[in-house]
């Protein structure tokens, strides 16, 4: 395989670490933190996330700022590596740009809802598997 195939998942890959270990670090600072029984360093990772991809996505698109290098660096990989939360609501809101609401509001139901049913089928196979 060549370099420059090779590359863009270097960029994803290295942004991913440093997003993942970015919310981790997160999560320890605000362990102590307790309103309301609230998991606030997933709230915080969750909300920062969704700010810094609305900032990408604008400085990226619309000024062209940014290559796609630093896009698949910063979007794709610090913030799916931070929370996917921001690559969720970053594609619901390219629905609403083309104005597909059927399709957001279908993806925004789909996710949420299975999510929900994932986790529990996961949590009924995990006791299928320790029975």
């Amino acid at each position: 395989m060549k370099v420059h195939h090779i590359l863009p998942f270097v960029y994803v890959g290295l942004g991913s670490m440093l997003g993942g270990v970015s919310r981790y670090s997160i999560t320890l600072l605000t362990q102590g933190v307790s309103v309301f029984s609230i998991p606030f360093g997933t709230l915080i990772s969750n909300l920062v996330g969704c700010l810094a991809i609305g900032l990408i996505a604008g400085l990226g698109t619309r000024a062209e700022l940014m290559s796609t290098e630093m896009r698949l660096l910063l979007a794709t990989g610090f913030c799916g590596g931070f929370t996917t939360m921001s690559a969720f609501v970053y594609e619901l809101a390219q629905f609403v740009q083309d104005n597909e609401y059927f399709y957001a509001s279908s993806y925004f139901a789909a996710t949420l809802a299975g999510a929900g049913v994932a986790f529990l089928t996961g949590l009924l196979l995990s006791d299928l598997m320790l029975r």
